[in-house]
């Protein structure tokens, strides 16, 4: 490459959209060259500096943006990949189940947490009193809890109740304010599993959460029925 075509690469590098229109108006009004008309142009807006001192720090400018440039893109390509393989590709998974009877009335949750190594980890309990969806929330969260003991990260969550799934991943003004406080606890431990995703799935498969709520509510039940039977 001669110096010419050098120089002339370099300023079609460093200059502006509107500074390239501009050079072109110049060469029309003034008949020079297109390099020459850039040259003049580029010269006037580096000022005192100097043109030469303009074109290293826009060459500058541009080496951070193409790095730049290339981290989004190692980002995004790697966030691709981590979606095609999908969220078993960390080996966590969790499962959870809360029940009411009557709605509201007793409440029992269940949950289950697998992760790689062999983990597996089943909470089955009785809860107190409350409705459906709190035993449901208080279900999520208890496996949430688990999960951070364990070091869990990309954890997927799967539960059949839409709307503890809805609330929590809900923003602010479309909360419930009825379970405001299960869900200001279920988020923060979520902002503490990296990775974490919540996804609802139909009752019939959610069967061994399901299974360990029932079994919660059967100890419950054998327990008011020994404490009748003794009064």
């Amino acid at each position: 490459m001669t110096d010419q075509a050098a120089l002339q690469a370099a300023l079609l590098a460093a200059a502006f959209k509107s500074e390239l229109a501009a050079s072109r108006r110049l060469a029309q009004r003034s008949g020079m060259g297109e390099t020459e008309a850039l040259h003049t142009t580029l010269s006037l807006r580096a000022g005192a500096a100097g043109l030469d001192q303009l074109l290293r720090e826009r060459a500058a400018d541009r080496r951070r943006s193409e790095q730049a440039l290339e981290a989004r893109r190692a980002l995004a390509a790697a966030a691709a990949a981590r979606r095609q393989a999908g969220p078993a590709a960390s080996g966590w998974r969790a499962w959870f189940d809360g029940s009411a009877r009557p709605n509201p009335g007793r409440c029992t949750l269940g949950a289950v947490l697998e992760g790689p190594g062999g983990v597996h980890v089943e909470l089955s309990r009785d809860i107190g009193h409350g409705d459906s969806s709190e035993a449901e929330y208080q279900a999520l969260i208890a496996v949430l809890e688990a999960a951070i003991a364990h070091g869990a990260v990309g954890l997927a969550i799967h539960g059949d109740s839409q709307v503890v799934i809805d609330d929590v991943t809900a923003p602010d003004f479309a909360a419930s304010p009825a379970l405001q406080a299960w869900r200001s606890q279920a988020r923060v431990l979520l902002a503490r599993l990296p990775g974490a995703t919540l996804r609802w799935i139909p009752r019939h498969k959610n069967g061994r959460a399901d299974a360990l709520s029932q079994r919660a509510t059967i100890h419950v039940t054998e327990e008011e029925s020994h404490a009748r039977t003794e009064d």
